[in-house]
């Protein structure tokens, strides 16, 4: 037998084990230790028993004071001959296994054996590139991840609520809603050590919704204002309009556009500027309109009112027309 071939080699000794090395009552014991750590397998001998060795999956690792093993991480933890410990430096997965103290004592072979179980910490190695997307989409992010013990995966949205969603390696998302837009977390934890952490971030695209209108009661001779407040992805481009005639910055006239709001300024209000105006916004998911008013004091028209929408033909044919010889 191997066992007994081996143990020609050593002088005599006698092996006992302490907590969380070979012991020799029970047939196998379990070391647990995280990769690129050191792992020390502790025998202790005494002078009263005779030729000891070590072996992993039946190779010899050492026979006495003798090394058959090639591995230069792997040497003997002796002190005197009180000590006869194996360690391994950096261990990796490929060393998790059963290794096996064999001695001889002056009755009887004797062998015990501990399995070294070898831990990696968690570590994402694929997840989803950001993605663009249009309102109602299916999107699928998808977050992949290695370690032992196999890692859980946890996903959030890191909205102000930051809720847990449902999701493992794969999270579905059904018709996907603009405030579902954001920077998503995938978690991945095996309590190896501190969790992987990565992120994707998702952008919803969606059509233009004037949200607030500002309307403007000047007297004649003053600056009069004109705002529209919208919401879209990607951001609208705008446009005026005072009746059918499309305004732009001349004389007396001023554009503002600051991301999603514009502003229209009339620098010197005449009885000529008084009445209806429409602001236009569009991307290319959409267009919306809305009127607004420049009046006279004590007409008692109401300047704070939402959004008043215009589905003229004219103005959405014109306005389409526009977004398409841009493209």
């Amino acid at each position: 037998c191997l066992c007994s071939w081996i143990l020609f080699f050593s002088p005599v000794f006698h092996l006992r084990f302490p907590v969380r090395s070979v012991d020799m009552q029970r047939a196998t014991d379990n070391i647990t230790t995280r990769q690129g750590d050191t792992a020390i397998i502790k025998c202790y001998v005494d002078d009263k028993v005779s030729r000891v060795a070590w072996l992993n999956r039946s190779n010899i690792i050492f026979a006495g004071q003798d090394k058959w093993s090639l591995d230069p991480r792997v040497d003997l933890v002796t002190k005197g001959q009180l000590e006869y410990s194996l360690r391994i430096q950096k261990v990796d997965v490929y060393d998790e296994g059963s290794y096996t103290c064999s001695i001889q004592t002056k009755q009887q072979p004797k062998t015990s054996q501990v399995y070294l179980i070898v831990q990696v910490p968690a570590n994402i190695n694929k997840v989803s590139e950001d993605i663009t997307v249009n309102e109602g989409s299916n999107v699928t992010l998808s977050c992949l991840a290695s370690g032992r013990p196999e890692p859980v995966i946890t996903w959030r949205l890191l909205n102000p609520l930051a809720e847990p969603l449902e999701g493992e390696e794969f999270l579905d998302i059904i018709g996907i809603m603009r405030n579902q837009a954001g920077r998503y977390e995938c978690k991945a934890s095996n309590d190896v050590a501190t969790p992987d952490i990565k992120y994707v971030n998702v952008v919803v695209n969606y059509p233009p919704t004037i949200r607030k209108t500002q309307s403007s009661e000047t007297p004649v001779g003053r600056m009069g204002m004109l705002q529209c407040e919208v919401t879209a992805v990607p951001t609208p481009e705008f446009e005026w309009y005072r009746d059918e005639k499309r305004l732009s910055n001349t004389q007396g006239i001023n554009i503002q556009i600051l991301g999603t709001t514009t502003v229209l300024v009339i620098a010197n209000v005449t009885e000529e500027d008084y009445g209806n105006y429409t602001c236009v916004a569009s991307n290319r998911l959409g267009v919306q309109n809305a009127s607004l008013f420049l009046y006279r004091p004590g007409t008692g028209r109401d300047i704070n009112g939402s959004a008043c929408v215009s589905q003229s033909l004219w103005l959405l044919l014109a306005s389409f027309a526009c977004l398409f010889f841009k493209c």
